[in-house]
């Protein structure tokens, strides 16, 4: 079922075929000419433009309301160039889908419309993320709502994204795993699988023992479930332990107050120090990404925490809920030492924020609250049913390189984003942002039910975008045969090209699966690249595959931009890999020197 919003705002990113799942049924790359008016050439391999510019202006470094999801957005990701998936929990949603309300939908960005989507099981708390195929997996949830939908706890849901609005959840219970999860946590492998990760076997504000779930397990499967004692020893603040995929192929993972560094190989677990300052796992509702992997810092995986809170006492009350969130931030290099330091302070405390990735390597981080926690409940204490109070509606920008937080000339938004929040980037480079909905029901009052998407539009939005022209392929391997492309001359920044050639880059980006203030999967990688003027006033960038290390980037769909003096090219989705299995990697070919 349709249901169409009108458009505030139209961008057009034309992707000639749907994006298909499968690597091996990708084409190995796209040839793209420009005529002088900008269209492509007849006879060019694919419509698809890396080069193409935006259509419509925006108020930079501002928010905009651009339609509306059909459906609360507790969970979204960006699947193809055009199309985000939404997922919510079950509840009283005024899109209809097969006789019932929806609880999930497909939004397509170039229209501001909705699909509504059927998903056979509860989706509410699940986790989720992309895989080496192509396809996003959905795992868990919360129990089934009578008349509506079945057990979400052991749900496994697939989807093939597609542009021809006609591709569905694959809600299989031949496909369910045998533990229930709530709060679980998932994170690609470098064999394009996912591991999957603790949660609770039933719904409550926080984990106890009598739920706890302190097990991990694989997709596809390495032989059954184990047990993680980090999740033993973490109660009760150990809901969607923040995990990553370190480049040693081993794996980050940091709930409560605790750390540890699980080999997925052996199953050994080591402690290491324990986070400063506060607990930034939910209900804690801290910020936390892993920072830009570059040539420049060796690949060197660091993870920054920001906010969450400092409190010990989780039991529901109103000190709880008017507690003043953390404005701290720490970080970690879990491979090269495993030690915390402090890094910059926030503005103000935030909980429930939420981190995302720009192409211009600096981090966004918006959505949530100065009080308060995730979750709601009933108490005259309250406002509304949430547990946080006193939104957060102007975001901030980190910058890695400085290691500071900027909010100067940045736009307030008029919507509160709160409990069941999500953010993600898109292809244009605006951050898209939705939800929002600390209740346990469809609400319209203060804190409500929110349905309306927004974009953030960063500094570079309205500024002429790099257009490369010359073999982009749609397929990337670890290691091999570099490519090449060309930057047009008028998309320089004004710069001679002997100076853009110096401030070029090509970086990939996994925009990952966005809920409650995470985005699993998420990963931002820049590939090694050098450049020379050409003979037109342009430059020919010389780009490297991905390192030969799949635990740099694990399989799966990614997004390129071509990057010039910090404005990015609108993304190209590409695979990454071959699927799921074993990754094959190749010797580097030396790059031309610049």
């Amino acid at each position: 079922m349709l249901f169409s919003v009108s458009s505030k705002l139209f961008f057009s990113i034309v992707f000639s075929t749907p994006f298909l799942a499968l690597a091996a049924r990708l084409p190995s790359s796209e040839v793209l000419a420009r005529s002088p008016s900008g269209k492509l050439e007849d006879g060019a391999e694919g419509h698809w433009e890396l080069g193409r510019q935006i259509e419509r202006r925006a108020t930079t470094n501002a928010f905009q309301v651009v339609g509306n999801s059909g459906v609360s957005a507790q969970m979204m990701f960006l699947g193809t160039a055009d199309k985000v998936y939404i997922l919510d929990k079950v509840e009283s949603n005024s899109l209809q889908v097969n006789g019932h309300s929806a609880f999930a939908t497909e939004y397509t960005l170039s229209s501001d419309g909705v699909r509504g989507m059927d998903v056979k099981t509860n989706t509410w708390c699940a986790g989720g993320s992309s895989l080496g195929d192509g396809r996003w997996i959905s795992v868990g949830g919360n129990l089934g709502v009578a008349g509506y939908d079945g057990d979400g706890g052991v749900g496994v849901r697939f989807l093939t994204p597609c542009d021809g609005g006609d591709c569905e959840w694959d809600d299989n219970p031949a496909n369910y795993i045998s533990t229930r999860r709530w709060y679980v946590t998932v994170e690609p492998m470098d064999d394009g699988g996912v591991i999957i990760i603790g949660g609770s076997t039933y719904g409550g504000y926080v984990n106890d023992a009598t739920r706890n779930n302190p097990t991990y397990e694989f997709y596809p499967s390495r032989g059954g479930i184990k047990t993680l004692n980090l999740l033993v020893n973490t109660l009760p603040a150990n809901y969607y332990p923040l995990t990553w995929l370190l480049p040693s192929g081993r794996l980050f993972i940091q709930a409560n107050l605790e750390t540890a560094i699980l080999d997925p190989s052996s199953g050994t677990e080591t402690r290491i120090a324990d986070v400063p300052a506060a607990v930034r796992t939910n209900p804690a509702g801290g910020a936390a990404v892993l920072l830009p992997l570059t040539p420049a810092n060796g690949y060197t995986a660091t993870i920054l925490m920001c906010g969450g809170q400092d409190i010990s006492d989780w039991t529901p009350s109103a000190a709880l809920v008017n507690h003043p969130a953390s404005d701290s931030c720490v970080r970690i290099t879990p491979d090269g030492g495993g030690s915390w330091s402090q890094d910059a302070t926030l503005p103000e405390g935030r909980t429930l924020g939420s981190f995302v990735l720009l192409p211009d390597g600096k981090i966004w981080l918006g959505n949530g609250a100065g009080t308060g926690t995730a979750g709601y409940g009933s108490g005259s204490y309250l406002i509304g049913s949430s547990f946080a109070k006193n939104p957060i509606q102007t975001p901030v920008i980190y910058d890695p390189a400085t290691r500071s937080f900027n909010r100067a000339g940045l736009g307030t938004s008029d919507v509160p984003r709160l409990y069941h929040s999500s953010a993600i980037l898109l292809p244009d480079g605006s951050v898209f942002i939705a939800g929002s909905n600390p209740n346990n029901d469809v609400q319209t009052r203060l804190y409500p039910t929110e349905y309306r998407t927004e974009k953030f539009f960063p500094w570079y939005y309205n500024l002429v975008r790099p257009e490369p022209i010359g073999t982009i392929p749609g397929q990337l391997s670890y290691g091999g045969n570099y490519f090449t492309i060309q930057l047009n001359g008028s998309s320089l920044q004004g710069l001679t090209p002997s100076v853009a050639a110096t401030s070029s880059r090509v970086i990939i980006i996994r925009t990952g699966f966005s809920t409650h203030g995470l985005n699993m999967g998420q990963r931002y990688l820049e590939l090694n690249s050098t450049a020379t003027p050409t003979s037109n006033d342009s430059i020919s960038l010389f780009i490297s595959q991905v390192p030969p290390n799949p635990a740099l980037f694990a399989p799966g769909s990614a997004f390129l931009h071509v990057v010039v003096n910090g404005v990015p090219s609108i993304g190209r989705q590409v695979m990454i890999g071959n699927g799921i299995g074993s990754q094959p990697t190749l010797p580097v070919q030396r790059l031309p020197g610049p």
